[in-house]
């Protein structure tokens, strides 16, 4: 004759349930949104070379590798942030945090560069061309998942400045960075279609 025993295993209330849920919703939201992303890239690659007039991607495009290395670079400083916050060192988590803000902010600015010079300068706009439409959806979109993810980090920078960021945050901030790690990836697949493929 067998019997069963329950085993009760006692979790922190709120803790490992929250990065639970918070990291399987933070999946399902990455994977709806390369799903977004993998029909840009997609059409991009559909519609190169069939614009009937001019300028190309050869004509204009110079590849941004310095402000690539900053975006890329941010996800090393986020993940040394919760890793210093872990720790306990919160003067630490502040740097790195906004050291990561930094490079983001300089990867906003060298797009925002870039379009000056395609629009004024080469007159490239979204109604050009089809090269100008799909190029403006493709990188536009990532730019704009740019700024939402600076929207939320200023947001955790504003909370630690108040010290009121603990290392008991840090699940919540893991979950956060998900979402920053995937607009990294997602650069690097643009700037391979666009900058490299495409010309």
């Amino acid at each position: 004759m067998t019997s069963t025993a329950a085993v009760a295993i006692e979790i922190p209330e709120g803790r490992v349930n929250f990065f639970v849920r918070g990291r399987v919703a933070m999946l399902g939201l990455i994977a709806a949104e390369s799903t977004i992303f993998t029909i840009f890239v997609v059409a991009y690659l559909f519609y190169l070379g069939k614009s009937l007039t001019g300028p190309t991607p050869k004509d204009v495009l110079e590849p941004p590798i310095l402000f690539s290395i900053c975006l890329l670079s941010s996800s090393l400083t986020i993940h040394a942030a919760i890793k210093q916050l872990r720790r306990g060192n919160s003067k630490a988590f502040v740097i790195w945090w906004l050291a990561t803000i930094a490079l983001g902010g300089a990867f906003l600015y060298g797009t925002a560069r870039e379009w000056y010079r395609l629009i004024y300068v080469h007159g490239l706009t979204i109604s050009t061309n089809v090269f100008g439409t799909t190029y403006y959806s493709l990188v536009g979109l990532h730019g704009f998942h740019v700024i939402v993810g600076l929207i939320l980090l200023s947001t955790v920078m504003i909370f630690a400045l108040f010290g009121a960021i603990k290392p008991a945050h840090c699940e919540r901030l893991d979950v956060l960075s998900l979402y920053w790690h995937f607009v990294d990836v997602i650069w690097i697949i643009v700037f391979t279609v666009v900058y490299v493929i495409g010309r």
